[in-house]
């Protein structure tokens, strides 16, 4: 039977199972002398619109890798984003390394598209289990878990980042950005991370654009760095991971 994944007023079939990628991602982050990043594959968001005309994810992929990005996230999610599982799937069967499917997780169903798309990862959203729009955000985590999925927790206070090392998520996300209002401040990583013990990598996530980011964000004690908007408004992408990943 095809998985199928609810993605608001859509139901999307999947219609074949993909590897994942053989590659360790914490391994990697862990032996990265340069500054290592997620990097995104997105044609829209709700704070900025359209970013980037429609076109061929998989040479965006391309060149991301070129530039040195050690891992890829894509927007799977039509309505905001104008993403697609379409677009994963392309860009699963071409690359090798790590890749993240980005969309609001609200349905087991979801989980079990991200593992037939070849997913090596999926995103929780702290908020949305702390607002009690769902409750269950370590049910989600082990479902994750049991479909060979590791995890991202994504947090942007510090309440929801301490709720967020209570689970047993792979990696933490740092959103820079309230999703409430879509406002942007990169000193809500160094903010929720003052004081704090780091137990697994932290990932500072929004508003990432120069290379001066990527060292006042791995001052304040983020280990990846999730960069989309500026690299899909880029004329020369590989060139501007290049930068980035030359941050460090």
């Amino acid at each position: 039977m095809n998985s199928k994944m609810a993605i608001d007023n859509g139901v999307y079939e999947i219609s074949e199972t993909l590897p994942k990628s053989d590659i360790d991602f914490i391994h990697t982050i862990k032996i990265n002398p340069h500054a290592t990043l997620i990097t995104e594959i997105k044609f829209s968001s709700p704070s900025l619109g359209k970013i980037r005309t429609l076109s061929d994810p998989v040479s965006i992929a391309n060149a991301m890798i070129t530039g040195g990005a050690k891992a890829l996230s894509v927007l799977t999610q039509p309505n905001l984003f104008n993403g697609s599982p379409d677009y994963f799937m392309q860009v699963r069967k071409a690359v090798k390394i790590p890749m993240l499917m980005k969309d609001i997780i609200v349905d087991k169903i979801q989980i079990d598209a991200a593992e037939k798309m070849g997913a090596d990862y999926m995103l929780l959203i702290q908020s949305l289990f702390d607002q009690n729009y769902l409750n269950e955000i370590d049910e989600f985590i082990s479902y994750g878990h049991k479909k060979r999925l590791n995890v991202l927790v994504e947090a942007h206070t510090k309440s929801e980042f301490e709720n967020a090392l209570k689970t047993d998520a792979d990696l933490i996300g740092i959103n820079n950005r309230n999703l409430d209002t879509l406002e942007l401040d990169l000193e809500t990583t160094k903010n929720i991370l003052d004081g704090f013990d780091k137990t697994r990598p932290i990932i500072s996530e929004s508003g990432i654009e120069s290379p001066e980011d990527i060292q006042f964000l791995k001052k304040s004690g983020a280990d990846v760095f999730l960069v989309g908007s500026s690299l899909m408004k880029s004329d020369n992408i590989e060139e501007n991971v290049k930068k980035l990943v030359n941050a460090i």
